[in-house]
Parts: structure tokens; C-alpha cells; sequence
């Protein structure tokens, strides 16, 4: 059903020539405010109410049905309850009517009796061949094409460049309130309740197309439809329209495969900031940088550069934005020469050439100031933005005292050759009177409050850089191209062999196939196998448990480290084999092993069974043994996690991490949607907190990150290759020293057959 929601037929929703409000009632709150609404905005002669009863309504008559009305009708608001609803969508059908906007609730939100009766509503939708906004929500405004179709009061009569979409319709009225408070103007406000048939998504593909709208600002509280709107997010990127979310909801969800370590790393919140990175969605965390944010990408667009230069009438202004611009990573960078050089010959002697500059009190008694200094700022090579800090007023009658200063920023605006806004020193509201000293000197746009403005530009030009990475742009230094596709030469096992529990053993052999480097390492059957293979190798060595149903074999004590010698080398077989089967060497007495120094009493070998305990004491019967694996110890070098696991919503996720078996108590990770190139892994890797000691501390070497970063892409090539079969494949560790690059432990799990 969802594929049939195309813009083109969501622009007869969205741009209605006419309205019917089903269930309109002088007792309804929601009837009065919704044509409250529509007469304000002069839609009340194309406006038809319908009341069962054919009461009059609003002062005007109304109609007992929708095929009473006798003309073509676009949109049927409907506001009754939920047991009169599938009659009034049938009605609305009957007499041409092709979307519905539902009020009502007690659908999906209201447990498993209201998704059954959802599912219902958009079964009949459906077959009735309707679009169907809701249910639960309090419709929506375009306020370009001046069509309120909402409940919502407060409405602005003025557009914006913003669209505004909320799954909460509670909320949608004081984010409206906020938007116009602060100067954001806005194109469309829909609410989207339940998204039963139109999702988020099907509406930001709809405004990728909408002229009047730059930028799109979206509440949520999921992402429903993952696919819709990943492939929306991708077409805004590309069309240079900034897509800023609040997403709420930021508990982690529970591991959900054996690789214990990437699953606590994947979870909703953190694959929501990976998948939004990497799709170029600004994500934030308050109504009020949803909103200013998208206004200043809406009236900046996408900047050239990502440097902001700042210039102040206040030197107080200028170290709170300094403060806050390290706090939220926003780029001031270093003037050019020829920068400071410009400002020096502008400024008094007293003054400070850097960035922020402090115009000081000479701009008081030459305006002009302000004109040349953003003009000097505006032409360095680093910086994209120019943001002016000075006072607004906000109310007030007759001739601003302090008109000279805009005019002088107004003329900056015009002369600078990159984007400037300019930013009030504090958080007050844009009023009319502000509007008008803005508009008399010539300055577009403004954003209210130092932290304010700081957060948003940050955005901006965080949405500049990653957002290129869809338009065709070269992709700047340390982000991944467009359009990444999986490498197709990933050698891999018919997906008859890709299911069941799978061993060490199993895994280092399918990542060796697919050109990934290996501990050398081999499985010994008996204790004497065991000292042979042990004796090849050059110094200590590891001996480990070989078995499918036992993935964590440190959790049982079945790994032995830094083992040396034959007899430390059969000791330590006799206790792995021995703890696989969920009891210690001083339990069993020595009868109980072979004179040959062979496995314990019962085992010989692959495939015996056996049992593994956890630290509890806690058996897993029936366990399968296959032998115990003999490698070299690798001693040195930096330990990495490197996993992919199945994210339910959003598909295949790449976790990269520090510290090997410590990655959870050392919390610093990077995750990534598949595919990834080897320049996006390498962004990663950097991205991590502990990064430098891949360049080397202490006297180790400095890890090969091109190598590395080759070897990662390499791995999530191999998951991709793997198909739907897959669940999870991690690396734990992965060990870099220097060139050397190696997998010395990995665990691989596949989803249940279906």
C-alpha cells in the first residue's frame, strides 16, 4: 500500500481546493478550532460541514453526508469517534473524497485491541483507494497555499522557508508558538500521529519537491518505514534541503545475538545518531534547536566552508561564543594573514585581530565598522558563515535608537562573500517590530541568543560537509562517497551452509577465504596433537576451546594464555577439555585421564559432546566439542572490536571499537550503516576518543590506519556478501601492530531459518 504514496499524490492532501469537515459540532472543541482556522484563512467558502444530524453548525447549515455536498471535495477531516469512523471513510469514498485526515484515537497507541481496529482503518482505506493522514493527530497547515486543515490554534498567516512535521500533536501547537516566536517561518505543519498509511517519510519526500519549503524539521518518536525514509533523507541531502530531527527516545535495547559486545554497542539510540550521520540528518535534542536550527539552513543553505567567523560588539559575547563553540565542536578557525591583515587596518589600535573579533566600542562612533570588518571576515578561505553579534529590539514604537548598527550589518550582508546572520546577544522573541528594523536595514534573518545561534551553525555546517556525500560532490576529507555498493569479489559459503551454530574455528576459516588477515592458528583433536602443534610455533602459545555452543570461552575458563612447553602444554588441554565439560582438574581424579596424556576420559576428539559452564556453575548440555585451537600469543599492539550486527529497523550496522574485551567498560565506539568504504572507516577509527594511541604511545608503533581501515571495510564487504542469512559476525579482538593486522578471536551467528 505504502508505494502508492508518491508526492504527486500527496500534493492533492497537501494542497486541497476544498475541505469537508466530517462531524463538525458546536459542543467539539476540535470542530470549532478546526474551522476557526479555515475561515481565518479565508477558506470558509470552500469549507462543507457535515453533521448527522444536519444541525446547524458554526452558524451555517450542514449536510447529513459527504455525498450530499455535490461537488468535488479533496480532503475529509474526520472528526468522530472511533467507532463511527470506517462508516465515515466508506461515506467519503462514495462521494470522490481521496484522503482522510483522522482525529480520532484509540488506534496503534492503545495496545493490541486498537492495532487490531489500526489495521482495520487501513485495510478499508485501502481498498476504498484512499490516502489516509493519522489516526491521532490534529491534522496539518500549509501555510504557503494558505489551507489549514488542523485543530491546531495559534496559527502564523505568514510562510516560511521550514516544514514542520510531529508525530505528537500535543506538542505540534508550542513548537508552532516557538517557530513563530523566534522568527522561523514555516511552510507546512502536519501532524502525524499514528502514521498508520502516510509515515514521515512519504511526507520529507513530498517536500524534497516543495519549492517553498528549504528545510524540514521532524519530531519523532520512531522512525516508522525505515526504508521510505532513508531513501527521502538521501533525496533532500542531494537537493541541498538540511532534513533536523528530534528524535526522543534514547534508551539502548538489549543485545539481541551471542556476540554479547557489538549488540550492547547497537542499540536503538545509537544506531538512530549512526544511521541519521550517515544519511547527513541533523539530529538535536530540544524543540527549540529543532526549530532554529532548520531555520538557519532553511535562509543559509548549504555553506562552501565550515569555518564561522564572528564578529561582536561585545567582547563578553564573543568569549561565551568561544566557550560554546568548544563545548559543541563549532569550527572558528584561524584568520588567514591577509584576513588579520584587512581587519588590522580597520580596527583601533586597541583593538584584538582574531576570530571572534571584538569590534569594541569604535563601531559605536563609526557604524561603518561593521560593514568592513564582515566584509574582510566574509573573504577568508576558511571561513562559510559569518555570524554578527548585536542587539535587537523587540518592542518599542517610532525610530530604533539603534538603527544606524543594523543598517551598517545590512550592508555587510550585501557586500560579504559568503552567507552572514546576524545573532541577537539574548533569547528574545522576533516580533513585528523586530521584523521591521531587520527589514529597513537590509538584513534577512536573525537567530535569538548567543548558545542559540552556536548550536545551530554548528548543525549547519556539520549538514554542510556530510550531506555532500549525496549530491554528486566530492566527498569531503574523511567521509565516504555516495552511493557506497559492497565489494562484489567476497568469496563466500552457499547459504546452505549459512545457518546453525557456528565455531571459532568455522569463523577463522570464512574470514581467511574472504581475504581477511588471521592469527595462524590449528585444532588439536588429543593432547599429543596438541604439543606438536605447539612445538612448531616460536614461543608461548594460546589454547582455546573449539566448540559452536560455546561462543565466550574465557566466560568457562576454556582459554589458556602464554602456555610453554609439552607439559604445560597438556596440562592445559586436560583442563580446557575438562571445564568444556563443566568441572575442574581437582575434581577428577587422575585415572580420569588417558596415560597418553590424551583428552579426558569420554572425549576423542571433533564432535564428542560434552558440557560448558558459566562463572555460576551453569551447564550448557549437549554441547558440542570439536578440539581445542593452538595459536601463536600475540603480545603488544592495540585491540579493537570490529562487529556487524542485524539492527531490526535499519538493516546491517558496523560497530568499530576500542579495547578488545574491555570495549564495554571503555565505552568508545563508532557505528556506521553498511556498506562502508575504506575512507569512511578511517573517519571512523578517528572518531573514536582513544584514536591517538593508533598513532603510537610509549615507544609502539604507529598503526597502519590505511591498512586497517582497508581491513574493516573488507569486513563489512563479507557481512553484506553473506546475505539475510547473517545476524551478527565479530572480531574480538582484532590486533594492530604497526603493519601487522590480525583477527584473533571471531564469533559468527546466524539468524533462525524462517
Amino acid at each position: 500500500m505504502t508505494s502508492a504514496i508518491t508526492p504527486e499524490r500527496l500534493d492533492s492532501l497537501f494542497r486541497p481546493r476544498s475541505v469537508a469537515l466530517v462531524g463538525a459540532a458546536n459542543k467539539s472543541m476540535f470542530s470549532r478550532l478546526a474551522y476557526g482556522n479555515l475561515v481565518e484563512f479565508g477558506f470558509a467558502d470552500r469549507t462543507h460541514l457535515v453533521n448527522r444530524r444536519g444541525a446547524v453548525t458554526h452558524d451555517r447549515p450542514t449536510v447529513t453526508s459527504c455525498a450530499e455536498i455535490g461537488e468535488p471535495v479533496d480532503v475529509a477531516f474526520l472528526m468522530v469517534p472511533r467507532a463511527g469512523t470506517l462508516d465515515a471513510l466508506s461515506d467519503a469514498a462514495a462521494a470522490g473524497i481521496r484522503n482522510a485526515v483522522v482525529l480520532s484515537s484509540g488506534y496503534g497507541e492503545a495496545g493490541p485491541a486498537g492495532r487490531v481496529a489500526q489495521d482495520e482503518l487501513v485495510a478499508h482505506a485501502a481498498s476504498l483507494g484512499m490516502v489516509l493522514l493519522g489516526p491521532n493527530q490534529l491534522g496539518f497547515a500549509n501555510f504557503t497555499a494558505g489551507a489549514p486543515v488542523t485543530c491546531v490554534p495559534g496559527l502564523p498567516h505568514t510562510p516560511g522557508p521550514v516544514a514542520l512535521l510531529s508525530q505528537s500533536g500535543a506538542s505540534s501547537g508550542a513548537m508552532v508558538e516557538f517557530a513563530t516566536t523566534a522568527g522561523v517561518g514555516l511552510s507546512l505543519m502536519a501532524t502525524l500521529g499514528n502514521e498508520a498509511m502516510v509515515t514521515a517519510g512519504h511526507v520529507l519526500d513530498y517536500l524534497v519537491d516543495d519549492d517553498a519549503t528549504r528545510a524540514i524539521a521532524i519530531f519523532a518518536e520512531t522512525v516508522r518505514d525505515p526504508d521510505v525514509f532513508r531513501s527521502a533523507a538521501r533525496r533532500a541531502a542531494a537537493a541541498g534541503k538540511a532534513v533536523v530531527v528530534l528524535k526522543a527516545g534514547s534508551s539502548a535495547l538489549s543485545a539481541r545475538t551471542a556476540a554479547a559486545h557489538t549488540g550492547a554497542l547497537v542499540g536503538d539510540d545509537a544506531t538512530i545518531d549512526a544511521v541519521f550521520a550517515d544519511l547527513g540528518v541533523i539530529r538535536v535534542d530540544s524543540i527549540e534547536d529543532l526549530l532554529l536550527t532548520a531555520g538557519a539552513a532553511a535562509h543559509l543553505g548549504r555553506l562552501e566552508r565550515t569555518g564561522v567567523g564572528v564578529v561582536s560588539i561585545s567582547g563578553g559575547a564573543c568569549d561565551i561564543i568561544a566557550d560554546r563553540a568548544q563545548d559543541v565542536g563549532m569550527e572558528l578557525p584561524e584568520l588567514a594573514d591577509a584576513t588579520q591583515d584587512a581587519l588590522a587596518a580597520q580596527m583601533p589600535e586597541y583593538g584584538t585581530v582574531q576570530n571572534p573579533l571584538d569590534v569594541t566600542g569604535a563601531a559605536i562612533i563609526d557604524p561603518g565598522l561593521f560593514t568592513r570588518t564582515i566584509t574582510a571576515m566574509s573573504a577568508d578561505p576558511s571561513v562559510g558563515v559569518v555570524a554578527v553579534v548585536n542587539s535587537l529590539p523587540w518592542s518599542g514604537e517610532g525610530p530604533y535608537s539603534g538603527q544606524m548598527f543594523v543598517d551598517a550589518i545590512g550592508a555587510g550582508v550585501a557586500a560579504a562573500h559568503c552567507p552572514v546572520v546576524y545573532v541577537n546577544q539574548v533569547m528574545a522573541p522576533i516580533t513585528d517590530r523586530t521584523r521591521e528594523v531587520l527589514a529597513a536595514g537590509g538584513v534577512p534573518y536573525a537567530i535569538p541568543g548567543l548558545r542559540q545561534a552556536v548550536v545551530a551553525l554548528r548543525h549547519v555546517t556539520w549538514w554542510s560537509r556530510a550531506s555532500r556525500r549525496h549530491d554528486g560532490s566530492p566527498a569531503a576529507p574523511g567521509l565516504p562517497a555516495s552511493d557506497l555498493t559492497a565489494s562484489s569479489d567476497v568469496p563466500v559459503p552457499p547459504p546452505g551452509d549459512r545457518h546453525g551454530a557456528w565455531s571459532e574455528d568455522a569463523a577463522r576459516r570464512l574470514l581467511a577465504d574472504a581475504g581477511i588477515p588471521v592469527v595462524p592458528g590449528r585444532v588439536a583433536g588429543t593432547a599429543d596433537e596438541a604439543v606438536r602443534m605447539a612445538a612448531e610455533i616460536d614461543g608461548p602459545v594460546v589454547l582455546k576451546l573449539v566448540s559452536p555452543d560455546v561462543l565466550h570461552k574465557s566466560d568457562i575458563g576454556a582459554v589458556r594464555l602464554g602456555v610453554q612447553g609439552e607439559d604445560a602444554v597438556r596440562e592445559a588441554f586436560g583442563e580446557i577439555s575438562l571445564a568444556a565439560r563443566g568441572v575442574s582438574l581437582a575434581e577428577v581424579s587422575p585415572a580420569e585421564v588417558s596415560p597418553a596424556g590424551m583428552s579426558p576420559a569420554g572425549m576423542s576428539g571433533a564432535g564428542v559432546s560434552g558440557a560448558g559452564v558459566s562463572p555460576a556453575g551453569q551447564g550448557v548440555p549437549g554441547a558440542r566439542i570439536d578440539g581445542v585451537l593452538v595459536a601463536p600469543l600475540r603480545r603488544g599492539g592495540v585491540e579493537l572490536l570490529v562487529g556487524v550486527v542485524r539492527e531490526q529497523q535499519w538493516g546491517l550496522m558496523l560497530a568499530v571499537a576500542l579495547g578488545g574485551i574491555l570495549v564495554e567498560v571503555l565505552d568508545d565506539s563508532a557505528l556506521s550503516p553498511l556498506p562502508v568504504s575504506p575512507e569512511r572507516a578511517a573517519a571512523m577509527l578517528r572518531g573514536l576518543r582513544g584514536s591517538a594511541v593508533l598513532d603510537g604511545v610509549r615507544g609502539a608503533a604507529p598503526a597502519d590506519v590505511g591498512a586497517l581501515a582497508a581491513v574493516i571495510a573488507r569486513i563489512g564487504d563479507l557481512a553484506l556478501a553473506l546475505g539475510d542469512e547473517l545476524e551478527s559476525l565479530e572480531i574480538n579482538p582484532l590486533r594492530v601492530d604497526g603493519a601487522t593486522i590480525e583477527a584473533l578471536d571471531a564469533v559468527v551467528t546466524w539468524r533462525p531459518a524462517r
